[in-house]
């Protein structure tokens, strides 16, 4: 592998990223048969087929595969050193690829917009997604840093709290249950509830919850994949809902949603500043995740009294 060339990895990204050795050409302005000598010459190195050739296009093997990894890797490691280089000479410059979960999408731009106020010289984007979403792209190294309710689990992670994240149910205003006070698990268990996909935070949330009433975890309620529609769903009536209430302080503030008052509520969590731990951490994003922790708790939603005495997640499974 000691001969390997950076514009042979780009050939490799560039034929996962367009499917075929012509498309991929054109992305890189070289001729289809020089990305194929590129493609030959790192096949001959490997001893392996980096590509499957189909009829739909070119597919990596495993062979193929662990070159775009390492291909990734090595220009996540360029742009950091350039990154370092403006740190060494003085400048705060840099640039940082922001993940967020769908959640976090009610507090993440105000949060930037902080930042880059303060920071105006360093460069920042935003990729909102579910939470599979958002891991696949710490998975394949397109963000630098995630902000998250749950760090994920099957990536090699380091992963700072930097603020309160309370999970609340919330029912229209007019439902039977508004205004009554210490709601049983076992009586909110027998509600109809709008829930978010599988996998995602809250859902999960609400699995451990409702796990010690028998029977009710197997058929949750109807599925949305937005909190957006599940407050909708909600106004309009067609259940009750296990949200995030960083997402509701418009609608609780405008009266067209309660909060209930359940016991054991609101469940308390974190939100997380998640990071791969393989990930060599740039100027800029030591600089953000410095910012986090000092000032990302003043950026998200505010209320008035909503913790009871006790309202503590139970332990994650």
């Amino acid at each position: 592998m000691r001969n390997l060339t950076l514009k042979q990895l780009k050939a490799v990204q560039a034929i996962v990223d367009h499917g075929k050795i012509i498309n991929a050409a054109n992305a890189l302005g070289l001729s289809p048969p020089a990305v194929t000598i590129q493609l030959r010459q790192l096949e001959e190195e490997a001893g392996l087929t980096l590509f499957d050739r189909t009829t739909d296009g070119m597919r990596p093997t495993a062979a193929g595969l662990a070159f775009l990894d390492a291909a990734q890797a090595i220009e996540e490691r360029l742009r950091m050193l350039d990154d370092q280089m403006d740190a060494i000479r003085g400048v705060k410059t840099g640039s940082i690829r922001l993940g967020a979960v769908s959640t976090a999408k009610y507090f993440a731009p105000r949060l930037m917009a902080a930042f880059m106020k303060e920071y105006p010289d360093i460069e920042m984007r935003l990729v909102i997604g579910n939470r599979a979403e958002t891991i696949a792209s710490l998975k394949n190294r397109d963000i630098d840093i995630a902000l998250m309710g749950r760090p994920a689990k099957d990536v090699p992670v380091r992963a700072s709290a930097f603020g309160d994240h309370p999970l609340v149910i919330i029912a229209p205003p007019d439902h039977p249950l508004a205004g009554t006070r210490d709601i049983s698990k076992e009586r909110i268990a027998e509600e109809h509830f709008i829930i978010r996909e599988p996998g995602s935070g809250t859902r999960i949330s609400l699995e451990i919850f409702l796990g010690e009433v028998p029977g009710r975890i197997d058929d949750l309620g109807l599925e949305m994949d937005s909190n957006e529609t599940i407050k909708q769903a909600v106004m309009a009536g067609l259940g009750i809902a296990f949200i995030s209430a960083h997402t509701i302080a418009f609608e609780v503030e405008a009266g067209r949603l309660v909060i209930l008052d359940v016991a054991g509520m609101p469940i308390r969590r974190q939100w997380f500043s998640v990071m791969r731990s393989d990930h060599a951490i740039s100027p800029a994003m030591a600089t953000f995740h410095d910012f986090l922790m000092r000032k990302g708790a003043m950026y998200l939603p505010l209320f008035g009294k909503l913790y009871p005495d006790s309202g503590f997640a139970p332990p994650d499974r």
